[in-house]
């Protein structure tokens, strides 16, 4: 073999064993990472990865010649510089809320439970009939602002002439952060009682949807927070309890979720910090409270493209290539640790059924024709929930029912006031409790 090619070899054979140095070093720092859980802002696990790499750099050039010593510390030096990247904040640890609405104005409520939340009014409109009781909305989430989106459909509900409040639950949009391990379900649903007795009205008719559809569904199956709901209207529900969230099967049909254009925008997920960060909390590696970054950190890093196709998961596939834009940039807010958090206690929860059976609050079920949840999570609430008068199926739409496209709004608010009026259903009472296995069996 030549010399050239000879030195060639040994340079790329330096090179490869200089880039395995490296990358062992990000894994073991990330290794560190997990069993510190991020403490002191994952300067515990960069400090000991760059003691050991010292060290062993220094045994290494023990017995070269200046400046050969220092060759063993390049990769050191690589390797400390790249893990560094997720010790750095890059946006403010302290809280930055979204500004304010143009069109609502923004009330804080302190609650019996000690959270005090963002709260938002729509008063019926004059020119309508005026509706004796209360609505009540409970966003999906489960730690989030409420979207431009549903603000608008909340405003059409008050022109056919309903008092409607909807509130960002406990650390969500505009709300006070609580601490992290007060982020429950449970706390969720003390929270709605709290809220609808500080309308000082009695009870009140309440939508919840997404994750809202779980806290509301939890809520009927706790008789002194049922008391105090009129009619309930679950949406689009999650899983409503630990036996639930462990369910697989299948979701409606085809949504655009991998055929809608990517988002556009900035995205905390490609900053180290916040990638390592997000990404070892979803695989339960890091706690919601790690001490790598704050929730507070957190919240203000998190971006809507950060959803990525989440959110077109919400829309049905023909609608891929026209999904409304949800918000403005100023109002997104949603909080990855927290949301998490209430997760968990959900799937961590006993059947919910044996007090859901008892429920007798008249309730309606909401399914969208492309849900992007499972059908299991939905039908498991009807066939526990005796109190369901009539569940509809909304054709043409996905996850967000009510999204400003085409008819939509209307339709839904048809659906919703004609259950609140005990009016006559606009679609088919479908599925009844009987037809829920040919419902699942057909894949509906």
């Amino acid at each position: 073999m030549p010399p050239s090619a000879i030195r060639l070899v040994r340079r790329t054979g330096r090179l490869l064993l200089a880039l395995a140095a490296v990358a062992g070093l990000v894994v073991v720092f990330l290794a560190l990472l997990v069993l510190t859980d991020g403490a002191g802002f994952g300067l515990a696990a960069w400090l000991t990865t760059l003691g050991v790499a010292t060290v062993l750099a220094l045994w290494r050039g023990r017995r070269r010649a200046w400046p050969a010593r220092l060759v063993p510390f390049l990769p050191v030096v690589v390797a400390a510089a790249l893990t560094a990247t997720v010790c750095v904040p890059t946006v403010p640890t302290a809280r930055r809320y979204p500004s304010a609405l143009p069109f609502v104005t923004t009330q804080h409520w302190r609650l019996a439970t000690g959270s005090r939340v963002a709260v938002y009014h729509y008063p019926p409109a004059k020119t309508a009939t005026r509706r004796p009781v209360p609505f009540v909305y409970l966003n999906g989430g489960p730690v989030r602002g409420i979207s431009v989106l549903d603000h608008r459909f909340l405003e059409l509900l008050a022109r056919q002439g309903y008092d409607v409040y909807t509130y960002e639950q406990a650390g969500g949009g505009r709300s006070d952060l609580l601490p992290m391990e007060q982020y429950t379900i449970s706390r969720s649903v003390r929270d709605l009682a709290a809220f609808i007795d500080r309308l000082g009205g009695g009870r009140a008719d309440v939508l919840g949807f997404s994750s809202g559809g779980v806290v509301l569904t939890r809520a009927l199956a706790d008789r002194h927070v049922a008391a105090r709901v009129h009619r309930a209207i679950i949406a689009e529900p999650g899983p409503m309890d630990g036996p639930t969230a462990r369910i697989t099967g299948h979701r409606g049909q085809k949504s655009a979720r991998g055929l809608a254009p990517a988002m556009t925008g900035p995205r905390s997920t490609r900053v180290p910090r916040y990638a390592v960060a997000f990404g070892l909390m979803r695989l339960g590696l890091l706690t919601p409270d790690t001490g790598l970054i704050g929730q507070a950190e957190g919240d203000n890093a998190f971006t809507a493209a950060d959803l990525g196709d989440d959110t077109a998961s919400a829309y049905c596939a023909r609608d891929a290539h026209r999904i409304p834009a949800e918000n403005t940039p100023g109002n997104f807010s949603f909080s990855p640790a927290a949301s998490l958090r209430v997760e968990r206690t959900v799937k961590d929860s006993p059947s919910l059924a044996p007090r859901l059976r008892r429920s007798r609050t008249p309730a309606m079920l909401m399914i969208a024709e492309c849900s992007s949840q499972v059908r299991q999570w939905e039908t498991a609430v009807l066939a526990n929930d005796p109190a369901i008068r009539r569940t509809q199926v909304m054709p043409g739409v996905g996850h967000h029912m009510w999204n400003g496209l085409d008819d939509n709004n209307d339709r839904a608010r048809a659906a919703i006031t004609a259950f609140l009026q005990d009016e006559p259903a606009p679609l088919p009472n479908h599925p009844t409790r009987g037809e829920i296995p040919a419902f699942l069996r057909e894949h509906r």
